[in-house]
Formats: structure tokens, sequence, C-alpha cells
């Protein structure tokens, strides 16, 4: 765990957050800035930089972060649909460098993202 990290503090209890939902792989965070009714954070508990550092042995944990976001928009009702993101790299859009996905819904979304 980066010292700096921000996500790996969180995950530790060293920053305490209201979460959502915690479990051994992942937890989820409502997002401070939210760009949605709904914008929740889903974030592993151990760091992984981007997506892109993602190997076949973190199936489990990928497959978790979907599911923690399909329970989370259950909950709050976003029957009508949502959006999964996860940005990759500065230009990618990526502000923490720790791999997170953003859960958006509660509003139609347009296309394309900007």
């Amino acid at each position: 765990m980066p010292d700096d990290c921000l996500f790996c503090r969180m995950a530790s209890g060293a920053i305490p957050v209201d979460k959502v939902h915690e479990d051994e792989l992942v937890f989820a965070i409502r997002d401070i800035n939210p760009q949605a009714p709904t914008h929740v954070l889903v974030i592993p508990t151990r760091h992984v930089a981007s997506a892109a550092e993602l190997t076949d042995e973190d199936g489990p944990l990928a497959a978790r972060l979907f599911q923690v976001a399909a329970e989370i928009a259950a909950n709050d009702g976003l029957g009508d649909g949502w959006r999964l993101v996860t940005n990759v790299g500065r230009d990618g859009g990526q502000s923490v460098g720790h791999l997170h996905v953003h859960l958006l819904g509660g509003r139609a979304m347009g296309w394309p993202p900007g």
C-alpha cells in the first residue's frame, strides 16, 4: 500500500469515510463531487493503480467491482439504467492513481461522454 494513496488510506481506515459497502475485496463511497444524482465509487481494498494493471488473477476482483456496482444501483432504485466508468491515466481522466469504478445514475446519460 503506497503511503500517499488516498484510496488505500480510506481502505485501511486511516482516513475515515462513510462507506456504503465494504467487503474483503472492495468498498464503495459516495463521490464528494457527484456528476449525477447517484455517483458512487467502487474501489478495490488492495492497491491496483488502474484497470491497465489488472491480470488474469484479478478476475474475481473485476467481477466483484461489477457485482457491487449492480447491488448499489438496485438499492438506489436505478432500474431505468446506469453507467459504469473507469478512467486510466491522466489523458483518460484518472485523478487518483488507484483503480476505481464510477457508478452514475438517476438521470439520462448522453452519448458520447465528454
